[in-house]
Protein backbone atom coordinates (compact mmCIF):
# COMPACT_ATOMS: atom_id res chain seq x y z
CA UNK A 1 0.00 0.00 0.00
CA UNK A 2 0.93 3.42 -0.65
CA UNK A 3 0.10 6.60 1.88
CA UNK A 4 -2.14 9.12 0.71
CA UNK A 5 -2.89 12.85 1.56
CA UNK A 6 -4.21 12.25 5.47
CA UNK A 7 -2.43 8.96 5.96
CA UNK A 8 -5.03 7.05 3.85
CA UNK A 9 -3.86 3.90 2.51
CA UNK A 10 -4.53 3.11 -1.31
CA UNK A 11 -5.18 -0.84 -1.18
CA UNK A 12 -4.26 -3.45 -3.83
CA UNK A 13 -6.88 -4.73 -5.99
CA UNK A 14 -7.24 -8.24 -7.05
CA UNK A 15 -9.49 -9.70 -9.85
CA UNK A 16 -10.25 -12.44 -11.13
CA UNK A 17 -9.10 -13.42 -14.24
CA UNK A 18 -12.69 -14.67 -15.28
CA UNK A 19 -14.05 -10.89 -15.34
CA UNK A 20 -11.86 -10.24 -17.95
CA UNK A 21 -13.55 -12.69 -20.54
CA UNK A 22 -16.42 -10.43 -20.83
CA UNK A 23 -17.36 -7.70 -23.65
CA UNK A 24 -14.28 -5.35 -24.99
CA UNK A 25 -16.34 -2.35 -23.29
CA UNK A 26 -16.40 -4.07 -20.39
CA UNK A 27 -12.55 -4.98 -20.39
CA UNK A 28 -11.64 -1.27 -21.91
CA UNK A 29 -13.61 -0.04 -18.64
CA UNK A 30 -11.64 -2.20 -16.48
CA UNK A 31 -8.68 -0.98 -17.76
CA UNK A 32 -8.94 2.67 -17.97
CA UNK A 33 -10.40 2.22 -14.33
CA UNK A 34 -7.15 0.48 -12.98
CA UNK A 35 -5.19 2.89 -14.91
CA UNK A 36 -6.76 5.61 -13.08
CA UNK A 37 -6.25 3.73 -9.66
CA UNK A 38 -3.01 3.12 -10.67
CA UNK A 39 -2.07 6.97 -11.19
CA UNK A 40 -3.48 7.98 -8.55
CA UNK A 41 -2.14 6.03 -6.00
CA UNK A 42 1.75 7.26 -7.89
CA UNK A 43 0.58 10.87 -7.26
CA UNK A 44 -0.19 10.13 -3.59
CA UNK A 45 3.02 8.65 -3.33
CA UNK A 46 4.77 12.02 -4.97
CA UNK A 47 2.62 14.26 -2.67
CA UNK A 48 4.23 13.00 0.74
CA UNK A 49 7.48 11.90 -0.09
CA UNK A 50 9.85 14.58 -1.85
CA UNK A 51 12.68 12.34 -3.02
CA UNK A 52 9.97 10.63 -5.31
CA UNK A 53 9.38 14.55 -6.41
CA UNK A 54 13.21 14.37 -7.12
CA UNK A 55 13.10 11.09 -8.80
CA UNK A 56 9.91 11.72 -10.87
CA UNK A 57 10.93 14.86 -12.18
CA UNK A 58 11.67 14.15 -15.73
CA UNK A 59 15.43 15.63 -15.74
CA UNK A 60 17.24 12.50 -15.64
CA UNK A 61 19.67 13.56 -13.65
CA UNK A 62 20.03 10.14 -11.97
CA UNK A 63 21.18 11.61 -8.39
CA UNK A 64 19.41 12.84 -5.20
CA UNK A 65 20.97 16.42 -4.91
CA UNK A 66 21.87 18.08 -1.98
CA UNK A 67 19.92 21.15 -0.66
CA UNK A 68 22.80 23.27 -1.40
CA UNK A 69 24.08 24.83 1.48
CA UNK A 70 27.17 25.55 3.12
CA UNK A 71 27.70 24.99 7.15
CA UNK A 72 31.24 26.10 9.12
CA UNK A 73 31.45 24.93 12.57
CA UNK A 74 32.91 26.68 15.76
CA UNK A 75 36.14 24.73 16.66
CA UNK A 76 33.93 24.44 20.09
CA UNK A 77 31.28 22.81 17.69
CA UNK A 78 33.51 20.44 15.63
CA UNK A 79 33.09 16.90 15.88
CA UNK A 80 36.09 14.69 15.25
CA UNK A 81 35.61 11.48 12.74
CA UNK A 82 36.67 8.44 14.37
CA UNK A 83 35.86 4.48 13.12
CA UNK A 84 36.15 5.43 9.47
CA UNK A 85 38.05 2.76 7.65
CA UNK A 86 38.38 1.78 4.13
CA UNK A 87 40.51 0.63 0.93
CA UNK A 88 41.47 3.22 -1.75
CA UNK A 89 41.00 2.31 -4.81
CA UNK A 90 44.81 1.41 -5.83
CA UNK A 91 44.11 -0.66 -2.35
CA UNK A 92 46.02 1.70 -0.02
CA UNK A 93 44.33 0.95 3.57
CA UNK A 94 43.15 4.46 5.38
CA UNK A 95 41.41 5.39 8.20
CA UNK A 96 40.16 8.15 10.36
CA UNK A 97 42.74 8.12 12.83
CA UNK A 98 45.38 9.33 9.76
CA UNK A 99 43.30 12.67 9.19
CA UNK A 100 44.89 13.92 12.62
CA UNK A 101 47.86 16.60 11.85
CA UNK A 102 46.67 17.00 8.34
CA UNK A 103 44.01 19.39 7.08
CA UNK A 104 41.69 16.78 5.02
CA UNK A 105 38.58 17.47 2.21
CA UNK A 106 36.17 14.63 1.77
CA UNK A 107 34.07 14.67 -1.40
CA UNK A 108 31.44 12.02 -1.68
CA UNK A 109 31.02 11.38 -5.49
CA UNK A 110 30.21 8.82 -8.15
CA UNK A 111 30.84 9.40 -12.05
CA UNK A 112 27.02 9.65 -13.71
CA UNK A 113 26.60 13.07 -11.14
CA UNK A 114 26.29 15.13 -13.17
CA UNK A 115 27.05 17.84 -10.11
CA UNK A 116 30.03 15.56 -9.41
CA UNK A 117 31.20 16.55 -13.31
CA UNK A 118 30.58 20.21 -12.67
CA UNK A 119 32.93 20.50 -9.55
CA UNK A 120 35.82 18.13 -10.50
CA UNK A 121 37.79 20.34 -12.04
CA UNK A 122 37.91 22.93 -9.50
CA UNK A 123 38.53 19.75 -6.55
CA UNK A 124 41.38 19.22 -8.72
CA UNK A 125 42.68 23.03 -9.00
CA UNK A 126 42.18 23.74 -5.65
CA UNK A 127 44.29 19.92 -4.92
CA UNK A 128 46.79 21.55 -6.97
CA UNK A 129 46.64 24.80 -5.08
CA UNK A 130 46.49 23.57 -1.52
CA UNK A 131 48.86 20.50 -0.96
CA UNK A 132 51.77 22.68 -1.19
CA UNK A 133 50.09 23.92 2.28
CA UNK A 134 49.80 20.13 3.67
CA UNK A 135 45.94 19.54 2.68
CA UNK A 136 45.12 16.44 1.25
CA UNK A 137 41.84 15.28 -0.73
CA UNK A 138 40.17 12.20 -0.42
CA UNK A 139 37.63 11.21 -3.23
CA UNK A 140 34.79 8.56 -1.73
CA UNK A 141 32.99 7.25 -5.06
CA UNK A 142 29.74 5.21 -3.62
CA UNK A 143 29.00 3.66 -6.16
CA UNK A 144 31.28 3.02 -9.07
CA UNK A 145 33.83 -0.26 -10.58
CA UNK A 146 37.43 0.52 -10.66
CA UNK A 147 37.41 0.99 -14.17
CA UNK A 148 34.55 3.30 -13.96
CA UNK A 149 36.13 5.60 -11.36
CA UNK A 150 39.79 5.56 -12.96
CA UNK A 151 38.17 6.56 -16.47
CA UNK A 152 36.52 9.61 -14.43
CA UNK A 153 40.19 10.59 -12.90
CA UNK A 154 41.57 10.67 -16.52
CA UNK A 155 38.76 12.58 -17.87
CA UNK A 156 38.62 15.34 -15.26
CA UNK A 157 42.78 15.45 -14.46
CA UNK A 158 42.31 14.31 -11.16
CA UNK A 159 45.46 13.16 -9.23
CA UNK A 160 44.12 12.87 -5.54
CA UNK A 161 42.87 9.37 -4.32
CA UNK A 162 39.67 8.38 -3.86
CA UNK A 163 38.05 5.67 -1.60
CA UNK A 164 36.11 2.63 -3.24
CA UNK A 165 33.26 2.41 -1.21
CA UNK A 166 31.22 0.62 -2.62
CA UNK A 167 29.66 -1.50 0.79
CA UNK A 168 29.22 1.70 2.03
CA UNK A 169 31.37 1.72 5.15
CA UNK A 170 33.04 5.05 4.26
CA UNK A 171 29.15 6.91 4.34
CA UNK A 172 27.86 4.90 6.66
CA UNK A 173 30.80 6.19 9.41
CA UNK A 174 30.12 9.89 7.74
CA UNK A 175 26.32 9.60 8.02
CA UNK A 176 26.97 9.80 12.14
CA UNK A 177 28.25 13.56 11.34
CA UNK A 178 25.38 15.12 9.44
CA UNK A 179 26.01 14.24 5.86
CA UNK A 180 22.88 12.37 4.61
CA UNK A 181 23.28 8.81 3.06
CA UNK A 182 21.63 9.84 -0.64
CA UNK A 183 22.80 13.30 -0.71
CA UNK A 184 25.40 13.37 -3.53
CA UNK A 185 27.47 15.25 -3.86
CA UNK A 186 28.67 16.58 -0.52
CA UNK A 187 32.09 17.21 0.40
CA UNK A 188 33.64 17.96 4.39
CA UNK A 189 36.60 20.11 5.41
CA UNK A 190 38.60 18.63 8.26
CA UNK A 191 40.73 20.48 10.29
CA UNK A 192 44.24 19.52 11.65
CA UNK A 193 42.50 17.78 14.50
CA UNK A 194 40.04 15.47 12.07
CA UNK A 195 37.69 17.16 13.21
CA UNK A 196 34.73 18.40 10.83
CA UNK A 197 34.95 22.39 10.27
CA UNK A 198 33.00 22.70 7.28
CA UNK A 199 30.26 20.64 5.05
CA UNK A 200 28.70 21.46 1.89
CA UNK A 201 25.42 19.85 0.98
CA UNK A 202 25.62 19.68 -3.19
CA UNK A 203 27.74 20.44 -5.37
CA UNK A 204 30.71 22.47 -4.18
CA UNK A 205 31.73 25.90 -5.62
CA UNK A 206 35.50 26.66 -6.26
CA UNK A 207 35.53 29.79 -4.48
CA UNK A 208 33.19 28.98 -1.53
CA UNK A 209 35.46 25.55 -0.96
CA UNK A 210 38.55 27.51 -1.14
CA UNK A 211 37.34 29.56 1.68
CA UNK A 212 36.38 27.09 3.87
CA UNK A 213 40.12 25.62 3.69
CA UNK A 214 41.80 28.84 4.05
CA UNK A 215 39.96 29.48 6.99
CA UNK A 216 41.62 25.92 8.87
CA UNK A 217 44.52 26.34 7.10
CA UNK A 218 45.34 29.39 8.89
CA UNK A 219 44.32 27.96 12.10
CA UNK A 220 47.00 27.73 14.98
Amino acid sequence: MCPGPGGHQYPTVFMDMDQFVTSSISRRGLLAATGAALALGLAACASTDPLAKQANAGDGKNYIAGDGSVTEYKAADRRQVTGLTGTLFDGTKVDSASFTGHITVLNLWYAACSPCRAEAPGLQALHTEFAPQGVQFYGVNIRDEKATAEAFDRTFGLTYPSFNDKDGGVLLALTRYGVPPAAVPTTLVLDRQGRISARILGQADKGTLRALITTVVGEK
